[in-house]
């Protein structure tokens, strides 16, 4: 940035937008360009002027069917060398253009309201937040992973530079911080909705509201500064290059530079609402308002505007009238302001206003310390007769509307908020407002007739194609609802999730038998020999097969004995339980019956202090075929389920933690249990990764089993978001682990996901696996650790 003192002043003034400019972002081609996104349902790209002080439209791009909200650059790549512009928009898609094209390359489709905000991060990854309190990770033309805890729109997103660390800000008034797609801390502090942030340095980060303030922030949950300024809501901030400095804009029709904590300079604007601001890599500052005019400020003198342009600037701000009623100017009694004399004495600090009153009318004066003048930037107009602006700044449960009416149904009921935007269908808006408020639909041409009333019948530009169905959102994709033969559920996986400490184990750590790479049993070679991958893609589930069934029975029988009468087994019912265990145990050529499994149904069910015997059964009998086809069929498997998960909970044993976590592992080896598996895999895979918190080594390995089983089956459906929460759990349980075992199951698993999977592999390294799992390529024993992790090292 330019030396201490400085000031900006304008350097050109854009038209070519019909409405209010809503999003910017600098463009890195062409080299100095920008690019803007507008109401008028366009984004424009525009190239720097060689001749004069000005930028040249190269393109206008149109995609969307409605407003366009906010844009972003997606790095360059090997395919797109001049990067991708993102657009998020009010038709709830996000279009991908090339720099080059007027037409979107591709649309992304699945938010389910408003996309606000857009950030990208390397390897192609996309970030957006929506006012459907979530937001969605895409990797090129796919929903990689959706995040989930808001409770309210998310008006502002960031991915930081460290892989894997997300942030989102929202009209719930926190922000949240997420690595590997679950929330890792909550920011709190704004006392209203959160509307932009802006990244400093890969520990902190700024935050602006509409309480008027911006926080600094550390990325560990500490807020180190607060700065005021502004007299109303922020809508945007944008951090200047190499340094700490930053500006703001909002609805105090201001644009304020902020150096060293301090705001040094307040540029006011003719519109109210000066809705976002870009940096470009000179230091010159973009901003778009609501006059749908794009303004560029400079601090230097070559590329200032001419004298005759600063003055027309001035003559438009000193037309404007301002609004008494927003309160960017303080409580205004016009009988008790001073006349134009009181301009005569100076302001003492820059962006100071000043009110006089000449000939009846008031009028707002600015002082500029770096011309030492009072600047007229408006008059101030009564509050009588002013109509709601349309420029949707009125807040309805953290979402923006031109409107919101209330509406009294009848005298003697509650009334009722109906927010209303002027490109909605007064019709389709009046049905859905019965529909949510459970109104008799009667009113249906009343309510739409006080919409038309009281907007003069305002729409803007054609609603036509708007709706393609506005009842089932026909059309729209799904991510992870259909693709190919998955039978997984499209149902988000990233909740986010507490901690739990568990700690010894019942058994101790089990071997896997007959699988080479797990035994390690002929897997090294000399070290002259060419070392090959016999380690993943894994095609077979691992299973917890070693056994001990005189211990497991004698223990059964011991807390039988000491059992309440309501749960103790007879001496038939031991002997039925034997039966089992023999028959699943391959000891016997018995079919388990019936009865056996009705018996160990009873067994499970005992109170969680002495049920782990009974686990331990069940864990063996579900590889037998017909247990699992009983035990994951259509008819039981819901029992089944909640039975296992509800041993999962963090608070309870860790032998039934460990014990529950191998019957879900032994469930795998049958074609029931792979199918139940992959259909509640959301749920079980966000109840087991509680179990990761505790010290307990097979718990751990356990854990790292389930996860392999899981990459086993989703290397043969790909399914996408499938895998992303698969690579989730990794990079999160990876963090915890120490056991080597476990982190060689974890490799494992991480190979079978990103075999053959090109947006896999680019997934896992915008999480930043590869630098997780570095230091496991210089392991010395295990030689199968060192191997695996070099051989996906090789793929990332």
């Amino acid at each position: 940035m330019a030396g201490e003192g400085s000031t900006f002043r304008l350097r050109c003034s854009l038209l070519g937008h019909g409405q209010d400019v809503r999003g910017l972002t600098r463009g890195l081609f062409p080299e100095g360009g920008f690019v803007s996104v507008s109401r008028d349902r366009t984004a424009r790209l525009w190239a720097p002027d060689g001749l004069n002080r000005g930028f040249t439209e190269m393109h206008c791009m149109s995609g969307h069917s409605n407003f366009v909200s906010c844009v972003c650059i997606i790095p360059p790549s090997d395919l797109y060398p001049r990067g991708l512009i993102a657009t998020g928009g009010n038709d709830h898609n996000i279009c991908i253009f090339t720099v080059d094209n007027t037409a979107p390359l591709y649309v992304l489709k699945g938010h389910k309201n408003t996309v606000c905000s857009l950030s990208s991060g390397k390897f192609g990854t996309l970030l957006s937040g929506s006012w459907d309190t979530t937001a969605k990770v895409w990797l090129n033309d796919r929903c990689m992973m959706t995040l989930q805890g808001h409770t309210a729109a998310i008006w502002a997103v960031k991915i930081l530079p460290e892989q894997g660390l997300m942030l989102t800000g929202s009209a719930d008034k926190t922000i949240k911080l997420w690595k590997a797609g679950r929330c890792e801390r909550t920011f709190t502090g704004h006392e209203d909705c959160v509307r932009g942030l802006a990244i400093l340095s890969e520990t902190e980060f700024l935050s602006c509201a509409n309480d008027a303030s911006v926080r600094r922030w550390q990325i560990s949950g500490e807020c180190l500064q607060v700065y005021y300024g502004h007299t109303n809501y922020i809508y945007s901030i944008s951090v200047f290059p190499r340094c700490k400095d930053f500006v703001t804009t909002g609805e105090d029709r201001s644009l304020r530079i902020w150096k060293q904590g301090k705001c040094a300079q307040t540029i006011r604007l003719p519109a109210q609402s000066v809705w976002c601001c870009c940096v470009l890599d000179n230091g010159d500052i973009v901003v778009g308002a609501s006059d749908g005019i794009i303004r560029v400020f400079t601090e230097s003198l070559e590329r200032t505007a001419s004298a005759e342009e600063i003055q027309a600037f001035e003559n438009e701000l000193a037309q404007a009238s301002i609004d008494p009623k927003t309160g960017d100017l303080g409580d205004i009694n016009a009988d008790d302001l001073p006349g134009r004399e009181h301009l005569k004495d100076p302001g003492t600090r820059d962006g100071q206003t000043r009110l006089i009153k000449d000939n009846g009318k008031v009028e707002a004066y600015q002082w500029s310390v770096s011309e030492g003048r009072w600047i007229k930037i408006g008059d101030v107009v009564g509050s009588s007769g002013a109509t709601q602006q349309t420029s949707g700044k009125v807040l309805f449960e953290g979402k923006e509307y031109d409107y919101v009416f209330t509406i009294d149904v009848n005298e003697n009921g509650p009334s009722y908020k109906l927010p209303y935007n002027i490109t909605d269908d007064p019709w389709l808006t009046a049905y859905n407002f019965l529909q949510k408020n459970d109104l008799n639909p009667m009113f249906l041409d009343q309510v739409a007739k006080f919409i038309m009333d009281n907007t003069k019948g305002q729409t803007l530009l054609s609603t036509s194609n708007q709706f393609s169905d506005p009842f089932t959102g026909a059309g729209r994709y799904v991510p992870g609802s259909s693709t190919g033969s998955s039978t997984i559920p499209g149902a988000d996986p990233f909740t986010g999730a507490g901690r739990y400490v568990p700690g010894s184990a019942s058994n101790a750590a089990t071997p896997v038998g007959g699988v080479d790479p797990f035994t390690g049993m002929g897997a090294y070679q000399s070290a002259a020999a060419k070392v090959e991958n016999i380690y993943f893609p894994k095609k077979d589930a691992v299973t917890f097969d070693q056994a001990n069934p005189t211990q497991i029975l004698g223990k059964l029988k011991e807390l039988n004995g000491s059992a309440a009468e309501e749960h103790k087994l007879t001496e038939d019912d031991l002997i039925i339980l034997e039966k089992l265990l023999s028959a699943t145990c391959n000891t016997s050529a018995e079919t388990p019956t019936a009865q056996q499994l009705q018996t160990l149904w009873r067994a499970v069910n005992w109170p969680e202090d002495i049920v782990f015997p009974a686990l331990d059964i069940l864990r063996l009998s579900v590889r037998h075929p017909t247990v699992n086809e009983n035990f994951c069929s259509e008819k039981e498997h819901v029992q089944f389920i909640i039975l296992l998960l509800k041993f999962l909970n963090p608070k309870g044993k860790q032998a039934n933690q460990l014990l529950a976590l191998r019957a879900l592992c032994n469930c795998f080896v049958s074609h029931a249990g792979q199918k139940l598996m992959m259909e509640q895999r959301d749920e079980i895979m966000t109840q087991a990764i509680e179990t990761k918190s505790g010290n307990n080594k097979n718990i751990h390995i356990a854990l790292a089993t389930l996860t392999l089983n899981y990459a086993v089956c989703l290397h043969k459906v790909n399914n996408v978001e499938g895998k992303a929460q698969c690579l989730s759990v990794i990079s999160t349980v990876m963090e915890v682990v120490q056991d080597l075992e476990a982190i060689f199951r974890l490799l494992v698993a991480l190979g079978t996901l990103i075999s053959d999977d090109t947006n896999a592999v680019q997934l896992a390294k915008s999480l930043g696996v590869d630098s997780q799992i570095k230091k496991y390529a210089s392991v010395s024993e295990p030689a199968k650790v060192k191997e695996c992790c070099r051989f996906v090292l090789n793929l990332l």
